[in-house]
């Protein structure tokens, strides 16, 4: 595709995907601590919320690296759209519950087809020029924030017609996207410059996941974003529970909070990161994301020591900008160190590596958090910082100019 006449329809699916997969993510954040209620005792909440972030991060560890190659194959295009179809299903099946046994079923199914996101950050690298994609990556991570922001408010007004409400909406939602796309959205990765074959080697996630990390570059910038997603997989797997426990909050305060998050994500993106942008590599807006995450994790563990609401707010507040200016740099980044027919093979790595992440989160924090809910804050200041050492130390070179 011409870089430099971007196809309309491919951004407008594109931005409305991103927009509608924010949606369809936080709608359902305030009330999943209430739905596991009927099937667990009071003592094992916690934990089972925490295995359902956990099992659908395995199943989305287990698929992206394989959408992000088939995405290099056959195109975004299928991929997109089995992705939005599979989302559909897992939310309709955990709508309707019935057993606990049949959430982790809708949770599994969604992370499955979870390869979406990589096929999505693969797709605009498609349509966008290299010294323009990191903008374009705030745009997205914008409207991704626009999702989340109406997401936790509409799922804690649905929930108002029953808990299982925002999982049917959710539902509904990915299927009007997959719609659109199939009437509007246009393949991005023209044949010349498709993988010309797909072995079985190829579709293999743990052999896939090595062949990246043997990338000299690459894992680098990956185990610097694995030390990050790790306690970050972990906090967002509890919040809910933390403050339900800690300040006794309920599904649309829940949601309010949600909201203000995907705000402060809109905030950084069309006022912040254009001035960092001007004046910052990718590596230094990766480290002043960090530098706040790790002040947002401080005052997240202060407000449970002082039972303090205000201070928790403050907290989330420092830890959202940090994390909505670390995610579009590092994405930059990732994808200007990238070839153009490896794009899906390197966004699906870092999808799988972020799910394996977000595997090992939240059910180390799940059971830190039995011992003393303070752990998720301990736990994101070491990691980060340890990262933060990490990266210090790297003289990455100059981005590849496609």
């Amino acid at each position: 595709m011409n870089h430099n006449n971007v196809n309309k329809h491919a951004l407008i699916f594109g931005f409305i995907s991103v927009f509608l997969t924010g949606v369809g993510l936080t709608i359902v954040n305030p009330v999943i601590p209430f739905l596991v209620v009927p099937y667990v005792n009071e003592s094992q909440q916690a934990t089972i919320v925490t295995f359902l972030a956990a099992a659908y991060a395995a199943a989305l560890f287990l698929a992206a690296p394989i959408l992000g190659n088939l995405s290099d194959r056959f195109g975004r295009r299928p991929v997109l759209l089995i992705s939005l179809l599979g989302a559909a299903l897992g939310y309709l099946i955990f709508g309707i519950g019935g057993s606990l046994a049949l959430l982790f079923l809708g949770r599994i199914i969604d992370g499955l087809t979870g390869g979406e996101i990589a096929a999505l950050f693969a797709y605009f690298a498609d349509i966008t020029p290299p010294q323009k994609r990191t903008r374009f990556f705030g745009w997205i991570s914008a409207t991704v924030g626009i999702g989340t922001a109406l997401g936790p408010v509409i799922g804690g007004i649905l929930a108002n017609w029953g808990n299982n409400m925002p999982f049917f909406v959710g539902a509904v939602i990915c299927l009007l996207n997959a719609t659109y796309g199939f009437i509007f959205m246009p393949e991005t990765l023209p044949l010349d410059k498709r993988k010309q074959k797909i072995t079985w080697h190829h579709l293999n996630p743990l052999q896939q996941l090595i062949k990246i990390l043997t990338l000299p570059v690459i894992n680098r910038i990956l185990f610097t974003g694995f030390l990050i997603w790790l306690p970050n997989g972990g906090l967002q797997a509890i919040f809910s529970q933390f403050s339900i426990d800690t300040f006794a909050w309920k599904p649309t305060l829940i949601g309010v909070m949600f909201a203000m998050i995907g705000i402060l994500d809109i905030f950084s993106q069309t006022l912040i990161m254009p001035v960092l942008l001007r004046h910052f590599s990718d590596q230094k807006i990766i480290s002043l994301g960090m530098i706040a995450e790790i002040f947002g994790y401080f005052f997240i563990g202060m407000a449970y020591l002082a039972h303090t609401s205000s201070i928790f707010v403050g907290g989330m507040i420092l830890f959202s900008l940090g994390d909505a200016i670390f995610g579009p740099a590092f994405n930059g980044l990732l994808s200007k160190m990238t070839a153009e027919n490896s794009q899906g093979q390197v966004q699906g790595g870092a999808q799988s590596i972020q799910a394996l992440a977000r595997i090992i989160g939240p059910l180390l924090i799940g059971q830190l958090y039995r011992i003393t809910p303070i752990s998720p804050a301990i736990a994101g200041v070491f990691f980060i910082l340890c990262a933060l050492l990490f990266l210090k130390h790297q003289k990455l070179p100059v981005p590849l100019e496609k």
